[in-house]
């Protein structure tokens, strides 16, 4: 591992840093940063499915340093937090199994069109992402949000990209949370499964663990950025910042833009 990590070219270390800084930002956020350091992954000449194993390094980190920097700032309901992750963590292991030796395009439409809903929400009841409502937060997890957030932990494991948003979804309507700690409870739960989806990929050798290292180190500083921004400016700026994400994201997914591309053509080498 030590000598792939010296081995690597400065055009890789500069694109790999970059990238995870942009992914943190967004992923902490929002979600679907996922599209951009897989792009870069595949760029790099990593197949589909080893990039899919090598992003999981940085995101469990990044989501360490996100759910720390939310629990200093007293936003994260830790306890709750931890029942809605236990179903998304078994949840997580089926889907990194399924992982290993599938096609993702039918899913990546999928969760375009989830997505697509979901911009609609935002956008149409902004009050129920903004205002927090009591009676919901102080009720015990159910078995309707244990098999809400099982499910949603295999597509975590499977793919990664835009669970975020359909953990969001989950914590705000289910759960009764605004924005701001219903993203603080989203990257609790994304750390939580993410050691468990490593396991599956690290022993089906499907990991590039200098590509993943390098990168976590701008997903650190992109979450740090992320989660006191969320704090200071309000569930309102998240809320605007997950409709040009989604935007972005089902653009991409749609096939209207292509992050690879544009990627390729912003860092190319001579």
């Amino acid at each position: 591992m030590l000598s792939n990590l010296f081995s690597m070219t400065l055009f890789e270390i500069t694109a790999l840093i970059i990238s995870g800084l942009l992914v943190g930002f967004i992923n902490t956020l929002a979600g679907g940063g996922s599209i951009i350091s897989l792009s870069i992954l595949m760029m790099l000449g990593l197949p589909a499915p080893i990039a899919n194993g090598t992003n999981r390094i940085a995101i469990a980190i990044h989501n360490l340093v996100a759910a720390t920097s939310f629990k200093q700032q007293k936003v994260l309901d830790l306890k709750k937090g931890i029942w809605l992750a236990i179903p998304a963590v078994a949840g997580s292991v089926l889907g990194a199994y399924i992982a290993v030796d599938i096609n993702k395009e039918t899913f990546e439409k999928a969760i375009a069109v989830i997505m697509l809903v979901m911009l609609v929400f935002v956008i149409y009841k902004p009050q129920n992402l903004i205002i927090e409502r009591t009676k919901l937060v102080k009720r015990k997890v159910n078995i309707w949000q244990i098999v809400i957030f099982f499910l949603i932990g295999v597509y975590g494991g499977f793919i990664q990209i835009g669970v975020g948003y359909f953990l969001l979804t989950a914590i705000v309507v289910s759960a009764g949370y605004e924005l701001v700690k219903a993203n603080a409870i989203k990257v609790l739960i994304i750390f939580l499964y993410s050691p468990f989806a490593i396991f599956v990929f690290f022993v089906n050798d499907q990991i590039n663990w200098a590509y993943g290292l390098t990168m976590t180190v701008g997903n650190v500083a992109g979450a740090l950025i992320a989660s006191r921004m969320a704090v200071n400016k309000g569930a309102n700026f998240v809320r605007w910042v997950i409709v040009v994400v989604i935007l972005i994201t089902a653009a991409q997914l749609f096939g209207l833009v292509n992050f690879k591309e544009m990627m390729s053509s912003l860092f190319k080498t001579s």
